[in-house]
């Protein structure tokens, strides 16, 4: 091997052309004769329409490659939210030829429609629109805090001793990203526009994720009756469908709470008893700034 002082020399025209070639994502140049049409909805509260804008497709090419390839080339005010670019942040969700998705986990060449080449991207329905494909979610949030936080037994603090079945299904509900996909394709939300009496796939998640935990001592069950209107929900697992992180919301969340409800409500014996039991006496329940947060998990 032979060994030179100095900068290496500058490589020749024709290999930084090829080198610079390679890295390029430009439809004019011909690196891609492949293309998709993205009809994407522009407009705001007020109003708006779809543009099409013809794309250049690359092996391997998600939509959100596709919307910012229209913001670097076509539409540089061209609205959307997005974060990870690895499906773990819920940031970038959107509706993909009228199913909600995530934009980085959606590969063009799948939903690209033989007909004509066209993929319809549009922002959530069920929420209010800010701009573009960016939509107001906070409402979820405003629901979030109406819900009791985990609340451990007076006295018993963490680390917590828990059989290994319990982890696991409480596990189940922790991997949601909050994307509020769930949130986006339950009929109840979208095409009755029940926010005042239902509170939706992601936050019935949450409260399972709290009534199902061993060493929670909350009561959710008359909110979950009433303002949560889990009984509003027909199961017809839409939600579970469009999750990302494969939760399976319907069998293990909003089933279970609804059966953990009618035990309560419904059943004869369980109601007699509850009549006949005596009242826990005021002192004995925490209040709400003794109560013990669940503390973060480790990394790993």
């Amino acid at each position: 091997m032979t060994r030179t002082n100095g900068p290496p020399a500058p490589p020749s025209p024709a290999a930084a052309d090829a080198e610079d070639q390679s890295l390029r994502i430009a439809y004019d140049d011909g690196v891609t004769d492949r293309t998709a049409t993205l009809r994407v909805w522009r407009g705001d509260a007020a109003g708006g329409a779809f543009v099409d804008y013809e794309v250049p497709v690359q092996e391997g090419m998600v939509v959100l490659d596709a919307v910012h390839w229209i913001q670097a080339h076509r539409a540089a005010d061209l609205a959307c939210r997005w974060n990870c670019k690895a499906g773990k942040c819920g940031s970038c969700s959107a509706e993909v030829n009228g199913r909600p998705a995530l934009l980085c986990t959606t590969r063009v060449d799948a939903v690209t429609r033989p007909q004509d080449r066209v993929v319809v991207v549009q922002p959530m329905q069920t929420f209010p629109i800010i701009r573009d494909l960016v939509t107001d979610v906070s409402w979820n949030y405003e629901v979030n805090r109406r819900i009791q936080p985990f609340t451990p037994a007076p006295g018993e603090r963490a680390p917590f001793v828990i059989a290994e079945p319990d982890i696991t299904r409480v596990e189940e509900y922790r991997r949601c990203i909050e994307c509020f996909l769930c949130q986006d394709v339950c009929h109840v939300l979208r095409e009755h526009r029940g926010q005042d009496r239902f509170f939706g796939p992601r936050q019935l998640v949450r409260i399972a994720s709290l009534e199902l935990h061993p060493k929670d001592t909350a009561d959710r069950l008359a909110q979950l009756r009433a303002e949560a209107g889990v009984g509003l929900c027909n199961i017809t697992k839409c939600c579970t469908e469009v999750c990302p992180e494969h939760i399976r919301i319907t069998d293990n969340a909003i089933i279970p709470l609804k059966e953990r409800l009618a035990d309560r409500e419904f059943d004869p014996i369980r109601s007699l008893w509850r009549r006949l039991r005596p009242v826990p006496m005021a002192s004995s329940i925490p209040a709400a700034d003794e109560r013990v947060a669940a503390p973060a998990r480790p990394p790993g």
